[in-house]
Parts: C-alpha cells; sequence; structure tokens
C-alpha cells in the first residue's frame, strides 16, 4: 500500500483515522460492485471502464495506467473478456495484486457459441463434461474449494505471476462462511472443459468471457476478493468477511427473485446484439437469445444477419434487444419494423457502487420478463 507523504499526519488525527485502505482498481462496473459490497465502510474502489463503453474495444488511456500504477490490487474479469488489459499488467506497481475472477477456482465457464441460431440445447449440453463427481468434490463449504486444485490456481493468474513473480499467498481457511451456497446443479449444467487454465484473447480464446451474469459465479468471487483484500489490509479482514457474508446473502435472495419476476420466461424467442447473456440464460433455465453479434461485439457476419432476418420474419423472435455500450445501426438495419428494447450486460442506467450489480440482473430479469 502506498506510504502516507507526511508522518506529521500521524500527530493531527487519531490512528484509526489514517489507516491506509488499499487502493483497488477494477475494470467493469459489475466487478466495481462486487467490490464495492466487500469494502463497503472501509473504502471505494476506482473503476476503468465507464459501463457505457463496451469492455471488447475499450481504448486505453494514459488515466489508466496512472490508476493501475498506483494499485495495491487489480480486480478483473481477466484477459477474455479484455486482453488489452492483460497487456497493460506491466503499468501495475511490482507489488501489486492481480486478480482475475474468471480464472478463480469454481468459476463457471461457458464455451463460446458457435452458430448464427442458438437454442437452449446449447445450454444444456454443457453438463455433461466429466465435471460431474469432481467439481461436486470442490462443493461450497467452508473452505470453497481451497484444496490442491485451488492452490494450483490461485488468484495469481498467469500474467501476474509472470510480469510480477507473485507467488501463491496461501490464503487460510477460517472465516469462510458458505453463503447458502446451493447451487451445485446449476455447476453441473454450466461447468465445461474450457477450464481455468484457459487465457485465451476474447479475439481467439474459447470461453464466453461474461462470466459477471452468473450469480453463482458473483458468490464464490465475493470470497476471493475477500481473501485478497484481508491479505493486504488484515486491519479490515473482519469487516471484509462481515460484509461479503451481507452481500452473499443478498446475491442468493436476488436468485429467488430474479427467477419470480422471469415467471414463464423460459421459452420467450428474444434477439440481442452480442452474444453475451449465455450465463444469465443458463442460471435461470431460459432458451438461449439469438445473438446478431459474436461474444466480442464484432462487426455481424452476412449469415447472421441473414438468420436474424429470418428469425423475426417467421416469429420466432418475439424482442430484439440493442445494448447501451454499442451503436443500434446494424441492429436496426436487419430488424425491420421490430420494436427494439435494452437489454444491459453491464448495468450503464446505475450508479457504479454496491446496488449496481443487483440492480444490473433485476433489469435483464425485467427486460426478458417483459418480452
Amino acid at each position: 500500500m502506498k506510504p502516507l507523504a507526511a508522518s506529521a499526519v500521524f500527530l493531527a488525527v487519531p490512528a484509526a483515522a489514517v489507516a491506509d485502505v488499499p487502493n483497488v482498481v477494477t475494470d467493469i462496473a459489475p466487478v466495481h460492485s462486487l467490490v464495492s459490497m466487500v469494502m463497503d465502510g472501509v473504502g471505494t474502489p476506482d473503476l476503468l471502464i465507464p459501463a457505457a463503453v463496451s469492455p471488447h474495444g475499450y481504448a486505453f488511456r494514459p488515466s489508466d495506467a496512472r490508476a493501475l500504477q498506483q494499485a495495491d490490487i487489480l480486480v478483473w474479469v481477466g484477459p477474455d473478456l479484455t486482453p488489452w488489459l492483460a497487456d497493460s499488467l506491466a503499468s501495475i506497481g511490482p507489488d501489486a495484486h492481480s486478480l482475475a475472477l474468471s480464472g478463480m477456482p469454481d468459476t463457471i465457464l461457458l464455451p463460446i457459441r458457435d452458430g448464427e441460431v442458438l437454442d437452449l440445447s446449447m445450454g444444456e449440453d454443457h453438463g455433461d463434461h466429466g465435471h460431474d463427481e469432481e467439481h461436486e468434490d470442490h462443493g461450497h463449504d467452508e473452505d470453497h474449494g481451497h484444496d490442491e486444485h485451488a492452490k494450483d490456481e490461485h488468484a495469481h493468474d498467469d500474467h501476474a505471476e509472470d510480469a510480477h513473480g507473485h507467488d501463491d499467498h496461501g490464503h487460510d481457511e477460517d472465516g469462510h462462511d458458505d453463503h447458502g451456497h446451493d447451487e451445485h446443479a446449476e455447476k453441473d449444467a454450466m461447468h465445461d472443459d474450457h477450464g481455468h487454465d484457459d487465457h485465451g484473447h476474447a479475439h481467439g480464446g474459447s470461453t464466453d468471457p461474461h462470466t459477471w451474469l452468473s450469480p453463482a459465479n458473483a458468490l464464490v468471487w465475493l470470497d476471493h476478493i475477500t481473501d485478497e483484500l484481508s491479505e493486504i489490509d488484515p486491519e479490515n479482514a473482519a469487516t471484509y468477511r462481515e460484509n461479503a457474508a451481507s452481500a452473499g446473502a443478498r446475491i442468493e435472495a436476488l436468485k429467488g427473485e430474479i427467477a419470480s419476476r422471469l415467471g414463464d420466461s423460459a421459452s420467450r424467442g428474444y434477439a440481442v446484439y452480442h452474444d453475451a447473456f449465455q450465463y444469465f440464460e443458463t442460471s435461470f433455465g431460459l432458451q438461449a437469445g439469438q445473438a446478431l453479434s459474436e461474444t466480442d461485439g464484432a462487426q455481424p457476419s452476412a449469415a447472421r444477419a441473414a438468420a436474424f432476418r429470418d428469425g423475426i420474419e417467421s416469429g420466432a423472435i418475439t424482442c430484439v434487444f440493442a445494448e447501451p455500450q454499442f451503436a443500434d445501426a446494424a441492429l436496426r438495419s436487419v430488424a425491420g419494423d421490430a420494436s427494439i428494447a435494452v437489454l444491459d450486460p453491464i448495468g450503464s442506467a446505475f450508479e457504479p457502487g454496491p446496488e449496481l450489480y443487483p440492480a444490473m440482473l433485476l433489469a435483464i430479469a425485467d427486460g426478458i420478463a417483459d418480452c
């Protein structure tokens, strides 16, 4: 952590008031929200990428480099979402931590979906990849999978270790509440063999990077965030753990609220600009939406545009959703007279902070339910 500028400060105010809070930098608004939940009452993390901007093609700025240089820890989704950020890890200080959430043990990972027309069977087929017995062994008990597998795949991803020599921090296992995690069935349905060591870039990797749209992943990540912050700032470890427990209980309740709001929406035929919602769909048993663009939001192919148009004309697509992070000209050109609503995977309509993550997921549920 960064030293205070002058020792005189210690004479002017009580010691508690000058506690050195970790300088935490996050990549996207949903991750910022989860970290804000854990840091509540201690400090506020910084946000690199505005929620109205797509992380896929974000232009790294000099101010971002300065933020990384001053960071004690970078908490980010991982290189599948932001390969440019992986390339910028050299900007962070030599003692800074890098926590790539999608590489954490027990994180649900799904492969990028192929083809112009997406259907529910693709989501259902992911469960049978030999992870049943093995995955159950990771169980969400008090140690949250901090076993040999977890030690092998600790928070410090390959990029951070190569650049900064960070070794495994050997987090102890005390204080891990289980948040009532009961999503083994969901994990069995969602986990695949694209594994924790797949650090391919969004344009060449095989893993769908939109991992934050699974509430089960958010629950897992709260513990990893807490572990890292507690190691950097042990004086506030008890607060971090209490906050994580409260946040976990809130997300568990949120899952039930979302399911209630979705009601009988499982078979609704909807379409989005890019294939960002697979984790949300699989979490709540929804039919896969049709996407005009692939997971990285690249310019749509002619084949995708044709399939998209056919879906609207046939009535298979009943709702079309734009996303605030992308211009909607291409979407409108193929949607014809279909009305276009908004479905936002990052939460640009909400103020960054602890309330954003729940509000974002509820807004997605409401959008699909209103379809």
